[in-house]
Order: C-alpha cells, then structure tokens, then sequence
C-alpha cells in the first residue's frame, strides 16, 4: 500500500526527492503525485496516484478526460492537465525507431513495470527492419494459460503490421526463474507466431534488479 504524503519523511517526498537525486530515481507513483500537485481531504495525493497508475497501466492510449473523472479526488483541472502531459510526451518520446540488436536494448522501454504488484504481460511490436513499433500492456494479473490467449497477445501486433514480437512480464516476487506456466505460454505463442508469420523474438521475464530471457538461455 503507498504511505500517504505526511507519513514519508520530508526529504523524502516525491519533490525534494526530484530535487535531490533527479526523474530517474522516483517511481511513476512519485512521478504522478508531483503532476497531481495536491489531493484532498478524503483522498491522499500518494494514494491517488497509485489508483491513476493501475488506470493508465490498463488504458494507455485510449485514456479520456472522462477516465480521470471517473476517480473521486480528480476534477476537471487535473483531468485535463494529466492527458495533456500524457499527450505532450507522446509526441515527443516514441518508441517507434529503436533498433534492437539485443534483448537489453528494451529494458528501458519495460523496466518501470518492474515495481507492480501484479504482473504485466507486456507486448513490443517489431518490424522488419529490427526496430520497435509499439509497446502496450497486455493484460494485468498472474500469467497462466487460463488468462492468456494468442488473441490477445497477438491482436495489436497484426494491427501494428509488424514482423516479429517480444513479449515480458514482470515477477513481482522478485524470483527470475521461470515458472511451468511461463515456459508453457511462451511455447504457446511462438506455435501462434509461427501460423500468423510474426515471429517471437523473445520472452523476457524482469524485475527491479535484473531479467531472465528465454532467447539467451537457448529456451526459444
């Protein structure tokens, strides 16, 4: 659970802390509660940015006003400066155009998904030429066979027109190993891969402190 704003020590906080050690060492609660500024009495502004990340985790790039609005503590302000920010960096810091030689070159693009506390399926489409097209969520909670489908893996990645996928997820128990249903999944998709003519390029399995890779274990 996010502590609220007055239980974190001052020096702490999510401004000093930008102020202190730079962007790169705030978590995207952190980050979000700076562009949230404030909450309210009935809402914590910690709090609140933990409800918004677990939103935009699960509608990145069909987020509205009225999805923000939606949130008891957010009113229209906020609402609007919160999707302007979104639409703002859109613009400016794509994906599209990275060139990926090797699994670590998209870590950047998943790594602050390593904090969540269920995991995400994430998909990075690829086209011809090696570089990045697109990264979404998948889909939020435990990786199984029950909850994943080629369908939805595959889905966004037909639309994108792309040639080849990685697929990751996160292991919020820190633990890199992959599990019986990791192995099994990843079998899975690249058999559905193989029939739609996307090839899957790799499975990456992350955390804070490091990545498993299915391609650089000879597991592919």
């Amino acid at each position: 659970m996010a502590k609220r704003i007055t239980d974190i020590p001052v020096m702490d906080r999510p401004r000093e802390k930008l102020q202190k050690y730079g962007a790169n060492a705030l978590s995207d609660v952190e980050l979000l509660a700076i562009l949230l500024g404030s909450g309210t009495q009935k809402n914590d502004v910690m709090l609140l940015a933990k409800k918004l990340v677990t939103m935009i985790d699960e509608k990145m790039g069909t987020l509205t006003v009225d999805d923000f609005l939606s949130v008891d503590g957010i009113g229209l302000a906020k609402a609007s400066a919160l999707i302007a920010a979104i639409e703002f960096m859109r613009r400016r810091i794509k994906p599209e155009g990275l060139k990926v030689k090797k699994t670590a070159d998209v870590l950047p693009l998943i790594h602050h998904y390593s904090d969540r506390r269920q995991e995400h399926f994430i998909t990075i489409s690829i086209n011809g030429a090696n570089e990045v097209m697109n990264v979404r969520v998948a889909t939020i909670g435990l990786v199984n066979q029950s909850q994943i489908h080629p369908r939805e893996i595959f889905s966004d990645v037909i639309l994108d027109r792309a040639s080849a996928v990685i697929i990751a997820h996160n292991h919020p128990s820190g633990n890199l190993t992959p599990s019986k249903e990791d192995i099994d999944i990843t079998q899975k998709l690249k058999a559905a891969g193989k029939l739609l003519g996307i090839r899957l390029l790799d499975h990456i399995i992350f955390t804070s402190k490091g990545y498993y890779s299915f391609l650089e274990d000879h597991k592919l």
